[in-house]
């Protein structure tokens, strides 16, 4: 120790400097290395995972799934081509936030692994509210359709705003691997109440976890809005109502909005005082950690981890094709991009330019929500691993080692 101190006692400042600026350099290009190596990155997409799997009156069939993310993709891949070459004739970056025009007014995504024993009443009470709000047919009689609908309370000037002549929804389930019954079930379940092309089971051949579970379904959604939710039923589905208001209030010029159900008004009730001591601890540290980790939006947020969240059709290509994370941790992911998304202008009752919005915002929205048996999460061990994806996660997007770019 004494001869370290007397040699940089004789050691000049500036090469002091120099070694402590190359320590640093040196720090930062290991982390990105390691970062590199270890940050999660998605599986590519099979063939098979393309297809679903529906009912017909003469048995079941299997059809193309409708992918608005493959054709954003190769527009974004051509913008990208264009942007490198030199030619002044060529436009330069297309808009990154085209997508497909909704098909239906409502999509809901189901992750499942595993489900056969729960996904049932989620499906019956997911339908008998669908059936009533939406109906199945997606161009009803015009005046029929808007009485129907939960009624939206934002009077701001949009682009991308809903269709007044769409109605009906559909149900994408995401087998994820499953062993058990849960296709045969859900399809059972179709047959028996005539969701013939309504309900889709898309299945995946290797498991991806629930993260992936949800990018994969949310990839091929065809509704102006969609929803992506817990296949245990823990929500109370009606409350999408409330997700539909939430994210009218807060979409942008671009009809860009996202709503996430919140479980964080029952704190100190009794579906939390009767979870373990230790589920509790681990909830309230993760909080803190999240706190700590996530930029400012996302921070402030009660309850990230919510199996009920909504999403606008426009918020879908700044948010859906950059997602990295396929475990627990993706939810935050899902709300850190929609956070950082790029502004788009803020247009006045007459359409007319008034500023800029930064930012896809996000409703918290207070929903009925109960404790299910059968959950898939070890409290210890995924707390463990959630807390370190965080921090993988925010790494990753502070050092640029995922970006808004293709390339």
């Amino acid at each position: 120790m004494d001869l370290l101190i007397s040699t940089l006692r004789e050691t000049p400042p500036h090469t002091l400097l120099a070694a402590f600026a190359a320590l640093i350099v040196f720090a930062f290009y290991g982390l990105y290395a390691v970062l590199h190596l270890i940050a999660p990155k998605p599986r590519p997409v099979l063939s098979s995972e393309k297809t679903y799997t529906t009912t017909a009156p003469t048995g079941t069939t299997t059809r193309q799934l409708p992918c608005w993310h493959d054709r954003w993709l190769a527009d974004r891949q051509a913008s990208e081509a264009r942007s490198r070459n030199d030619d002044p004739t060529q436009t330069d970056i297309a808009d990154t936030a085209a997508i497909d025009p909704a098909e239906v007014r409502m999509s809901v995504v189901f992750p499942a692994y595993n489900e056969e024993d729960r996904i049932l009443p989620t499906l019956k009470e997911a339908v008998e509210y669908l059936d009533a709000t939406f109906g199945r047919d997606p161009h009803p009689n015009q005046q029929k359709a808007l009485n129907k609908r939960p009624s939206s309370t934002t009077r701001r000037h949009v682009k991308n705003a809903p269709r007044d002549d769409l109605s009906g929804y559909e149900i994408l389930i995401v087998n994820d691997g499953s062993k058990d019954r849960t296709v045969e079930v859900a399809l059972d379940f179709a047959r028996e109440h005539g969701l013939h092309d309504i309900l889709r089971v898309v299945t995946l051949e290797k498991n991806r976890g629930k993260g992936g579970g949800v990018t994969h379904g949310l990839r091929h959604v065809r509704g102006e809005y969609a929803l992506f939710a817990d296949a245990d039923g823990a929500s109370k589905f009606s409350d999408l109502g409330k997700l539909i208001e939430g994210c009218e209030e807060v979409v942008d010029g671009a009809h860009r909005g996202v709503a996430i159900g919140s479980r964080g008004h029952l704190v100190g009730s009794e579906a939390v005082v009767k979870r373990s001591a230790l589920r509790n601890f681990l909830m309230r540290s993760f909080h803190l950690i999240l706190t700590i980790l996530t930029p400012p939006a996302t921070s402030r947020i009660r309850d990230t981890q919510c199996g009920f969240k909504l999403f606008s059709r426009a918020a879908l290509p700044h948010i859906v094709p950059y997602m990295h994370a396929e475990g627990w941790i993706f939810d935050i992911e899902m709300l850190m991009l929609a956070e950082s998304a790029p502004a788009v202008p803020v247009l006045g009752h007459d359409g007319a330019v008034i500023g800029s919005s930064p930012g896809i915002k996000v409703a918290e929205v207070p929903i009925d929500w109960h404790e299910v048996g059968g959950s898939k999460l070890n409290v210890i061990q995924d707390s463990i691993k959630m807390a370190i994806g965080l921090a993988v996660l925010r790494a990753s997007w502070m050092m640029g080692v995922y970006r808004r770019r293709l390339t």
